[in-house]
Formats: C-alpha cells, sequence, structure tokens
C-alpha cells in the first residue's frame, strides 16, 4: 500500500474525524492531541543549616529556659510544702458558732449602736443554687475554669484601669480573696500580691471548687458588721440564707465590691441598684434565662426593720472607730459584749448635723464637697468624731484616715520649738525676704512689715517669720517638738516643714494641740474606756495613767497667750466664742485645696478640716473662714454643757513653782528684748496678755483689759 500524505503520528488517534484534513493541521483541534507527559519536578534547593553559632545561642537560650523552669518548680513545689505544714488546714477554719452581740455605749451609758456578728456556717448544699450562682457571676465567673488565678481576669483588670487611669476592676479571683481572708493581711505590696497567688494555687491543690466557694460564702464581710452570708441574710432580710430568693441573693452578692458602701443599712438605694447589676451579670453568665431575669429585676425588696441602729447615721463613723479598736475582743464571748466609749452622744450628732448642713448651704458655692471634725477631751478622750459628710455615700474616714497639708496649722508646733530655745510672745523676729536654698517662700499678701513680735507673726500667720524660726532653731529641734507632741506621720527635713507641706492626719493634729490645752501633757486620743462581756467580765479597762510633762509650765503660757492673739486679732477672729477663752490656729494649703482651722477652750480641743477627696482646689476657702465657724458653732453646743476644765493634779506642778519658773522666764526675755527692740516698733505689737495661774495649776493667759489695749 503507497503513501497517501496523511501524517502516521496523528491518523491513529482518529480516522474518522469529519475534517478530512484535519492531519493537516492537527493543532487546530487541541482537544485531539495526545496529552504531554508530566514534567519532572525542579529539584528543591538544599537547605541552609544556620551557622554553629546560632546553634549555640538557641541550645544555651533553651537550657536556661529549662534550668529556670525546673527551679521554679522546686522552689515553688518547696513552698506549697511549706504552706501545708505551716498553715492550718483551710476546712478546719470555718467558722464556729455565732458571734456576740456588739453593744456600744456612749461616755454617759446610753446606747450609739449594736452590731450583731452572727457566724452560723451555712454548707453549700443547704443554700439556694442561685445564692452561690450571684457570688459566682459578680466576683469571678471563671472560678469553676482557672486553676485559682484567672490571667484573662488580670490582663482584663489591667487594660480597664489603665484607660481609666485608676482602679476601676479587680483581677484577683474568689480563691485569692478567700486566701487573703484566711492566711494574709491586706496591705498592698507586690510581695504579699505574689504570695497571694501561690497560695491560690496551693489551695486549689488541696481544695475542691465547691468546698473553697462554701468557705468563701461563709468568711467573706458583707458589711453592717455580718460575717458570712448567713449573718448578712439574718441582718438585711431578717430570715436565714437558705431562704434567700434571687433578687435579695443578687443584693447580697453585690455587697462584696463595697461593703461598706453597698451595704443596705447605708445605703437602701444603691445596695438595691447593686443588686440590679448583679442579676444582669448572671443573665450574661447563662446562670438565669431572660424571663427569670426580668422578673428578678421587677420584684420588690424589703429589708428588715431591724436593720438600721436608731442614729446610726451620726454616730457611724465614731462607731467604725470603736469596732476597729476592740475588734481583737470579738471572739472572747459567743453572746455579748459591752464596749463603753468617751462619746458624747449629743455632741457627736451635733458635730455631724453641722458637718452636713455648712456644706449643703455653702458647699456648692465654695467648690468644697468634704469636711471633718475631732472633738477631744483634756484626758484624750474623744467626744466627736465625724469623718465626712455622708456615711452613706462614703465610709472613708477623712479624720483617722486622710492626710493632707495642714499649712500654717503645724505653725504652732514651729513657734514652741522656738519658744523653748528662749524666745517670748513679745521677742521681735523679722518679717523680711528670705532664701532657704532655691526657695524663696512669700507672705499671703506679698508683703513684709518688718520687725514684728513674735504674738503678731502667729496672728496674722506671717509665713517668712516661721521659716526663719526653722532655720534659727532647727529641723531636728522641730521634728523632735511634732514628735513630742504625738505627731506620727512622715514629716519633711527641710525648710518647708514650717509652712505645713508635710502630710497629717486631722486626729493626729487635733491630740497635738490637745496639749496646748491640758497643761502640757499628751495622751494620745483614744475612743475606748472599757470592753467587758454580757456577764461583767472586763476585757479591757483603760487605766486613767497620765503622761510626763510634754510641755513645760512657762511654754504653755507663752503658746497661750500666742494662739490667743490668733483668735482675738488674727486670721481666727470668726472662731471666738462669747464670754470664752479661745486659742486656736487656722491653715490653708497651696491653691486652697486644704482649709483648717484647731483650737481649744478650758474645755475641749477640736479640729476642722474642709477640702475635696480629689485634692481640687476650692473657691479662696481658708481656715479662718468655713472651717473656724463650723468649728464655733460645733464648740459652742459643747461648752454650753460642760464646767470650765481643771487640770488633774500633778500635771502642771505646784502654784508656786510655776508662778516663779513664768516670771523669771519673762523677766530674762524683757531684759533682752528691751536691747534689740527698735524705737519704731508700733504699739499694737508691744501688747501682751496677762498671765494667772489657777489653784489647779492651770495657766491662764488673758488679753489685757479693753482699756488698756490700743
Amino acid at each position: 500500500m503507497g503513501y497517501d500524505g496523511r501524517d502516521p503520528r496523528f491518523y491513529h488517534y482518529r480516522q474518522d474525524h469529519p475534517d478530512p484534513h484535519w492531519y493537516a493541521y492537527p493543532h487546530a483541534y487541541p482537544e485531539w492531541l495526545p496529552p504531554e507527559p508530566p514534567r519532572p519536578a525542579p529539584p528543591e534547593p538544599p537547605r541552609r543549616r544556620p551557622r554553629r553559632g546560632v546553634r549555640k545561642l538557641i541550645r544555651f537560650f533553651l537550657a536556661v529556659t529549662i534550668r529556670v523552669f525546673c527551679v521554679a518548680a522546686v522552689l515553688i513545689g518547696a513552698l506549697f510544702v511549706y504552706y501545708t505544714f505551716t498553715y492550718p488546714d483551710p476546712l478546719g477554719m470555718r467558722p464556729q458558732g455565732t458571734g456576740p452581740v456588739i453593744r456600744i455605749m456612749a461616755r454617759d451609758g446610753t446606747p450609739l449602736a449594736e452590731r450583731g456578728v452572727s457566724r452560723d456556717y451555712i454548707p453549700l448544699d443547704m443554700l439556694p443554687p442561685h445564692a452561690a450562682d450571684a457570688v459566682v457571676a459578680i466576683e469571678d465567673r471563671r472560678f469553676f475554669d482557672h486553676p485559682g488565678v484567672d490571667p484573662f481576669g488580670l490582663v482584663r483588670a489591667t487594660v480597664a484601669n489603665a484607660r481609666a487611669g485608676r482602679v476601676v476592676q479587680g483581677g484577683s479571683t474568689i480563691t485569692q480573696q478567700l486566701v487573703k481572708n484566711l492566711f494574709l493581711s491586706s496591705e498592698r505590696t507586690l510581695e504579699r500580691k505574689a504570695e497571694e497567688v501561690l497560695m491560690a494555687i496551693w489551695l486549689e491543690l488541696r481544695l475542691s471548687k465547691r468546698d473553697i466557694l462554701e468557705l468563701y460564702l461563709n468568711r467573706v464581710y458583707f458589711g453592717g458588721g455580718a460575717h458570712g452570708i448567713e449573718a448578712a441574710s439574718q441582718r438585711y432580710f431578717g430570715k436565714s440564707a437558705r431562704h434567700l430568693t434571687l433578687p435579695e441573693a443578687a443584693v447580697i452578692a453585690g455587697l462584696l465590691k463595697a461593703p461598706s458602701r453597698y451595704a443596705p443599712s447605708a445605703s437602701p438605694v444603691q445596695a438595691i441598684a447593686r443588686g440590679r447589676v448583679v442579676v444582669e451579670k448572671m443573665r450574661e453568665a447563662g446562670f438565669i434565662g431572660d424571663d427569670e431575669a426580668a422578673a428578678a429585676l421587677a420584684a420588690e425588696i424589703r429589708f428588715s426593720p431591724l436593720m438600721r441602729v436608731p442614729g446610726q447615721p451620726e454616730m457611724a463613723y465614731a462607731v467604725d472607730l470603736v469596732l476597729d479598736a476592740a475588734s481583737r475582743f470579738e471572739n472572747a464571748d459567743n453572746n455579748e459584749i459591752v464596749i463603753e466609749t468617751t462619746l458624747d452622744a449629743a455632741l457627736q450628732r451635733r458635730a455631724a448635723e453641722t458637718v452636713e448642713r455648712s456644706l449643703a448651704e455653702r458647699g456648692e458655692a465654695l467648690d468644697a464637697s468634704q469636711a471633718a471634725i475631732v472633738v477631744v477631751g483634756p484626758d484624750g478622750g474623744i467626744r466627736a468624731l465625724v469623718g465626712g459628710r455622708s456615711y452613706a455615700d462614703s465610709q472613708f474616714n477623712r479624720a483617722t484616715r486622710a492626710h493632707r497639708q495642714p499649712g500654717s496649722a503645724f505653725k504652732p508646733v514651729v513657734y514652741l520649738a522656738a519658744i523653748e530655745q528662749g524666745l517670748a510672745p513679745d521677742s521681735i523676729v523679722e518679717d523680711a525676704p528670705i532664701t532657704a536654698g532655691s526657695w524663696s517662700p512669700r507672705n499671703e499678701n506679698g508683703r513684709n512689715v518688718g520687725p514684728t513680735t513674735l504674738r503678731n507673726a502667729l496672728a496674722q500667720s506671717i509665713n517668712t517669720v516661721a521659716v526663719r524660726l526653722l532655720l534659727g532653731t532647727g529641723v531636728d529641734a522641730v521634728l523632735a517638738t511634732a514628735r513630742r507632741l504625738g505627731m506620727t506621720a512622715p514629716l519633711r527635713r527641710d525648710a518647708s516643714l514650717a509652712l505645713g507641706t508635710s502630710e497629717v492626719s486631722l486626729l493626729d493634729l487635733t491630740g497635738a494641740y490637745a496639749a496646748f490645752a491640758n497643761g502640757g501633757y499628751v495622751n494620745a486620743p483614744y475612743a475606748v474606756r472599757q470592753v467587758r462581756t454580757g456577764a461583767g467580765k472586763v476585757l479591757f479597762q483603760r487605766i486613767d495613767a497620765k503622761s510626763g510633762t510634754a510641755i513645760s509650765p512657762a511654754a504653755v503660757a507663752a503658746m497661750d497667750d500666742l494662739l490667743g492673739a490668733v483668735v482675738t486679732d488674727g486670721t481666727g477672729r470668726r472662731a471666738a466664742i462669747r464670754g470664752r477663752r479661745v486659742a486656736g490656729k487656722t491653715g490653708t494649703s497651696q491653691d486652697y485645696r486644704d482649709a483648717w482651722f484647731i483650737g481649744y477652750t478650758d474645755e475641749l480641743t477640736a479640729g476642722v478640716w474642709v477640702g475635696n477627696d480629689d485634692g481640687r482646689a476650692m473657691k479662696k476657702v481658708v481656715g479662718g473662714t468655713l472651717p473656724a465657724e463650723i468649728w464655733r458653732e460645733v464648740m459652742t453646743a459643747a461648752v454650753e454643757r460642760t464646767h470650765p476644765f481643771s487640770s488633774p493634779t500633778g500635771t502642771v506642778g505646784d502654784v508656786e513653782s510655776v508662778t516663779k519658773a513664768l516670771d523669771e522666764a519673762r523677766s530674762r526675755k524683757r531684759k533682752q528684748d528691751s536691747e534689740t527692740q527698735p524705737a519704731s516698733q508700733p504699739p499694737s505689737d508691744q501688747a501682751r496678755g496677762e498671765s494667772s495661774v489657777t489653784p489647779e495649776g492651770r495657766i491662764l493667759v488673758m488679753p489685757p483689759p479693753q482699756s488698756q489695749q490700743p
């Protein structure tokens, strides 16, 4: 057979193609072409092995990491063993029985407050499920998932706090809170926080989740003196925690964030509002459905009529102080504990009412939102204490816990140190510009009067004189004087100390002034006189022991003279009480952030502070305005019901020795002053009061008769 012109390479694929000439154009019909054989994949390039130095570095870091983890594991294991043998069995620390009823009595024996501290232990199985669910939902939603520490919660809290610029969320789990309640103190340090984390993990290894939650519910503080969910239920709702409804359980769970603030006994409205937040959290966590949440939010909540103690809003700050001081006797009796105090119920109410009314009438206009007052007797016994405008709004006690700059109210400490080194009220000092290092203090009015008496310098609160006295007396001498007067706060060691730049508490500063009022001896302010059981067993009895004389009789007389001039002729005129001898000192910190008046009569010493919690400046409120007016109103009510104070025997010395010492000191200073006093001294600055000594040994300094005053 001959060749017909067809390409034999394609002919065998399709002989019946409709196009007889398809073989001439095979690439026009690609579907008929034979498949191409697969091409081999290109060889992979050889991987580059890391250099020898990099390999060594990687091995080094791996080895270090493994060693660190091994050492940490050994140390943590050793700590866990230490905790196991050092701390008692957590389940053995369940509250046992019922705590006592605490009765707080005024100085005249009338009841001030009553606190129940029931400690009945309720097993978790006996509680309604929503009681535990409410606590988990609001306090630690991942409680059943984490090993005692919740990293997600810590990160969330850190981010929220960073955005807010303050602490708005906490990252502690229920286990961590229980550890702090059982074993640790409440101090805020990194070391304690680290120990809390480790002990939380240790506790999770020892106990089940149910045991931890049960122990937590029976130990945690719910405000109002109630420890444990059973005590809280009895106090706020008058029934056992076994019968709590969902909205009631939500209210109790909501107290854990701030027990004193949200406690129904302090603010039922805030307690209910907080409970609604808990209900929403329970719904978000899936513990309850939408219908249950809606029913709980619409339900009416009724609190026990016995929840509030009569007069508690006015007594609350003082009662908290008493309970803190007597807390160590709480477990001494299971039935009743009676605490006798130094508090005057009528004066306490008057002080609280005065603070509230004064701020309500003038606080907004002056941009002053808070005030505090302390009244102490000659022996240091606290007669009244108000720590803020409203206990329901804030339980922070500004009289004892707040530390603020006293301004010129600190100057009497400087003047006392100068008096004890030989100066007298009539001594001439120079009011002129002065520089201490790179600091040049200025007077409030921007002027200097030149030579003036010590009396006038304190009465007019001249800054340059106070700094000059401190530099001449020595910072160490002033610091020692402050400590001798009972001031315990850290104090600066520079010239600005003279102007009150070191922060102190109102209670400490008032206690220091009391030494000027009671003849020169110092007693730390106190509120508890006796603690006894209901059966009469005395657990604590304060001994009426007097300290040694901290200020000499001559110095007491001089300070009476100086501080009396502040009220009669100086910045404290608004504190004057008709017919009563009043002595004291005003104080104002920089930019009007704090305003003070501390003063005394023959019977009592009192201190008043006015300001804002956030340190915001007020509208030119100084110590001689609103604080002095509050002081006068409270002290006027106080002295109307008291008799003039007589110094206890032996605190000042006998009359003859006191008079002799006083006369010698003044004679010596009169001679010294006559040699240095310029002829141009203004007559008003030379005026001086007359001193006398009572039969009991108390030194009194009275202003000269009106006819003798220029």
